[in-house]
């Protein structure tokens, strides 16, 4: 089954059953995935939210691809309902972001209607990721670049979505670099052959040896494509952090090289 075809396969328990029809399907996915039978040790009446029933299912469960799936749509569908009306731009934009596939655009459109009913209860889906990819701040910075995306796609960024992003940025516990990268005010990090080797890293000149290779090591752990797939984030996302690794990687050589270490 394809990326976005996990999701959908929760997405029938909300049909059939409400919260715990969800709590159902999420159980017997991570069942199906694990080889393990599901178990039932969490309480289906104080879920609630139907899609936020299943994004708290999910992180109970471990299944991090189906958390990030269900909080990036929701996330995108409160956004975009955040100023009002949600426009074919807003929507169109946010398939080019994540990659629907055709064969999924119906599916995870039910979805992504479920959530833009209101913008309201936004912060437990950014919490709930944020929490999730804490030690990941290179895949919610994506996350957050492309709802920067999203809201520039019917025209600037209005306050009322400047508020939206700033929460989400809050939720992830990102820096302030990372903010004005997401939402352009800061030049994305250059390749290698273009840029000084220590703004790739985001390091100071003055940093010793250990402090660089710290930073290396922290970066190539939150970039790697092996341990994100792993993870289950979807592959623009892990196209993404390849690039990031080989400029990452290549800034690396030529610090060792200058510093002959």
């Amino acid at each position: 089954m394809g990326y976005w075809g996990k999701v959908i396969g929760g997405m029938a328990g909300f049909a059939m059953g409400g919260p715990f029809g969800a709590a159902l399907g999420a159980a017997l996915g991570h069942a199906a995935d694990s080889g393990m039978p599901p178990r039932f040790s969490f309480p289906f009446s104080a879920l609630g939210n139907p899609i936020a029933a299943q994004s708290k299912v999910a992180a109970i469960l471990g299944q991090k691809q189906q958390l990030f799936s269900i909080a990036v749509v929701a996330l995108a569908a409160k956004l975009a309902k955040c100023d009002g009306p949600v426009r074919r731009a807003e929507i169109e934009a946010f398939r080019s972001q994540f990659r629907i596939p055709d064969s999924s655009v119906r599916d995870i459109g039910r979805l992504f209607d479920m959530a833009r009913v209101t913008s309201e209860g936004f912060e437990i889906y950014a919490e709930q990721l944020g929490e999730a990819f804490s030690d990941n701040h290179a895949t919610l910075e994506l996350v957050l670049g492309s709802l920067f995306a999203i809201a520039r796609a019917d025209g600037a960024v209005n306050a009322k979505e400047q508020t939206f992003l700033a929460g989400v940025h809050r939720a992830f516990r990102l820096d302030r670099l990372a903010w004005d990268r997401a939402r352009g005010a800061a030049p994305p990090r250059p390749a290698a052959d273009e840029a000084d080797p220590y703004e790739i890293l985001g390091v100071a000149r003055s940093a010793n040896a250990e402090e660089l290779r710290a930073v290396w090591r922290k970066l190539m752990r939150e970039n790697h494509p092996d341990a994100l797939a792993a993870r289950g984030v979807p592959p623009e996302f892990i196209e993404k952090a390849s690039a990031s690794v080989a400029r990452i990687n290549a800034a690396w050589d030529r610090i060792k090289r200058e510093r002959r270490m």
